[in-house]
């Protein structure tokens, strides 16, 4: 079966292509067809026994109505051999069997049982794909444009980079942008799976299909189309959806063989027995739809569900290897730390308020773009920072500035040394430093951190109770750094000053020693690595693209607890997918035993026909199951 994957305005609204809806409603409309006739036949030969052949003709051309797609699919499957091909072909060879011994009345069943079974397991399918559906109509909507002439409402595919647009409350954001005004909360379940709103001000990066709560917000936008984050979500959902799993692609390393094993079975019962009805009969049974579904049906369930999460499954294929990790790499910052400095600590000197350092160091701050001033600059507002005047950045040292005739100065020990202004030894500290002064006095001292994710701790705790007690920070940071931030979450194996060939090298003599590790990380240098990982996972939200398109598995929120989220979600994937394989085969055996043993009578391929769809169903309805798997709370244990 082919879904359609889209995203294009004209279908973006149906789960089927036109040509594939054509082409189901013409099967369908056939099927009814071929059963309205057939139940003329059988009526007829009761009313009007003496015109048996009457009721022959309407039976042959209900047997022509149904009997001609099932031969056509099976004559297309030979050009492209698949598992559904080879299902397709078994039923189009009971069909001409059928036909050919003068059983109309089965040859018209038999196609007419499979296609209404074939439709039921297309309608299930797509039930599958309601997670992509209610994302691509989040790509359809308008948007408040401020043009020259004042705001002008456009369609949102008509947006370009640089517009700055008008989103009120209860807007959907049109595409991802920068907030040049206002401030909000804005609603972003739809792409990071994270329930609790986020808030937004001048200079936080939003994204489309986001909602809007509550204030009026300008936004500059910053990609459109497939490049936003909705954009590439949607795309790496549709591609990982056409991917095959791993148990799929055995089974159609075989399906040719299985073939020729069930005709031969065929051949035997017909020489055997010279049984028709017990070759149709094996013929029907032999049909391996059950086992073709197995593992499709499961894994798109279970992309599906990631998606709910918050988790970007790039292919079905990952989700299983997921399952059999024992060990995890962290990459440090913006990883495990939020990558962003923050103040953590003041040293101030006797009689200096801590109050005035801040607001003194904030002004400062907001003349350079260097991390620690733009740090220190947030602590405070704009409106309650000071005038400073004269205000230039010595590159490398910090910023001087003069407030009411007298100097002012933030940066490094060496700026204040070069002004002539004496201070105390700077303290001890695993990260930046900066000193500030008024006039020739020396205020005191400011501590700066990339802090700790707050569920960093518990994550890796998770972790370890799933089985991944090998757990190693890999960094291009400073040992001591590296260190600090390990110690947190309890890890004691760090990789410190690692380029990122090394970070790779790394990984790859795990995977040597026998451990398939999982790599999580966000940055350009960290690409490599995830890609030689067993799994690589990037942190989506705040990602660099290149480590995006690296990674298998996406997290569109930054909580690292989806880590072990990922892991309960894809064992539980593989756990159903051995379950229903070891149902469709021991379903499929089963019949074919029953089916040669001539258990089914006189009516066995019907039968077989009928048990056939039972068992296929059965295998959705279990991975059907798995849409119940919900983490709440991703530090809380899994609820099916």
């Amino acid at each position: 079966m082919s879904i359609s994957t889209s995203p294009t305005l004209d279908e973006s609204d149906a789960l089927l292509s036109r040509s594939e809806r054509r082409a189901l409603a013409l099967r369908l409309t056939l099927a009814l067809a071929a059963a309205g006739c057939l139940i003329i036949s059988l009526a007829w030969e009761v009313i009007a026994p003496s015109q048996r052949d009457v009721a022959q003709l309407v039976a042959g051309i209900a047997a022509a109505l149904v009997g001609w797609p099932a031969v056509s699919a099976a004559w297309r499957s030979l050009k492209a051999p698949d598992l559904h091909g080879v299902t397709d072909q078994l039923i189009a060879l009971a069909f001409i069997a059928a036909w050919a011994s003068g059983d109309l009345v089965t040859a018209t069943l038999l196609p007419l049982i499979m296609t209404i079974g074939h439709i039921l397991e297309e309608r299930s399918l797509l039930g599958s794909q309601e997670a992509i559906r209610a994302l691509t109509k989040l790509t359809q909507s308008t948007a408040r444009r401020v043009d020259t002439v004042g705001v002008v409402e456009v369609a949102a595919t008509d947006l370009r980079v640089g517009d700055l647009i008008e989103v009120r409350a209860g807007d959907q954001i049109p595409a991802d942008g920068i907030v040049a005004t206002g401030s909000s909360n804005v609603d972003t379940a739809s792409i990071t799976g994270e329930s609790v709103p986020a808030e937004v001000e001048p200079g936080t990066e939003v994204f489309n299909g986001s909602i809007n709560l509550e204030g009026h917000l300008t936004v500059r936008i910053s990609r459109i189309g497939g490049e936003t984050t909705l954009g590439r979500v949607i795309q790496l959902m549709q591609e990982a959806e056409r991917t095959k799993p791993a148990v799929t692609r055995v089974l159609e390393h075989y399906a040719g063989r299985y073939l020729i094993f069930v005709l031969f079975l065929a051949a035997c019962i017909w020489f055997l027995s010279g049984s028709t009805v017990g070759m149709l009969a094996v013929l029907v049974a032999s049909c391996p739809c059950a086992l073709v579904l197995a593992a499709p049906a499961t894994s798109i369930a279970a992309i599906a569900v990631a998606s709910r999460h918050g988790i970007l499954v790039k292919g079905a294929a990952f989700l299983e290897q997921l399952a059999t990790v024992d060990a995890v790499i962290f990459d440090k910052t913006g990883t495990l730390t939020l990558g962003q400095l923050r103040l953590v600590g003041t040293v101030p000197q006797p009689n200096i308020l801590v109050a005035s350092m801040l607001q003194l160091a904030a002004s400062l701050g907001a003349a350079s773009s260097h991390p620690v001033s733009r740090a220190l600059s947030s602590q405070l507002p704009e409106k309650d920072r000071l005038a400073i005047t004269e205000l230039r950045e010595s590159r490398g040292l910090g910023v001087v500035g003069q407030l009411n005739g007298q100097a002012v100065a933030l940066g490094r020990p060496l700026l204040f040394n070069d002004l002539g202004i004496k201070t105390p030894p700077p303290p001890a500290h695993d990260g930046p430093i900066a000193g500030l002064a008024s006039g020739k006095t020396f205020w005191g001292w400011l501590l700066l951190a990339d802090q700790l994710r707050a569920e960093a701790k518990d994550a890796a705790e998770q972790l370890k109770g799933l089985g991944l007690a090998r757990q190693i920070v890999v960094t291009g940071d400073r040992e001591r750094e590296a260190r600090r931030v390990a110690g947190q979450i309890g890890v004691t194996e760090v990789r410190a000053e690692a380029m990122p060939s090394d970070k790779m090298r790394f990984v790859l003599e795990e995977i040597q020693a026998g451990r398939r590790p999982m790599v999580v990380g966000d940055g350009i240098n960290d690409a490599l690595a995830l890609k030689a990982g067993a799994v690589g996972i990037a942190m989506g939200a705040q990602g660099t693209d290149v480590a995006l398109a690296s990674a298998d598995l996406v997290l569109m929120t930054n909580d690292l607890r989806r880590l072990a989220t990922c892991i309960r979600l894809s064992r539980r994937c593989r756990q159903t997918i051995l379950v229903n394989v070891g149902l469709g085969l021991g379903w499929t055996v089963l019949l074919i035993a029953l089916a040669a043993g001539g258990t089914f009578g006189s009516n066995g391929a019907l039968i077989a026909a009928i048990l056939h769809n039972i068992g296929t169903l059965a295998v959705m309805l279990n991975a059907g199951r798995l849409l119940k798997f919900h983490d709440t709370d991703p530090g809380s244990p899994e609820r099916a």
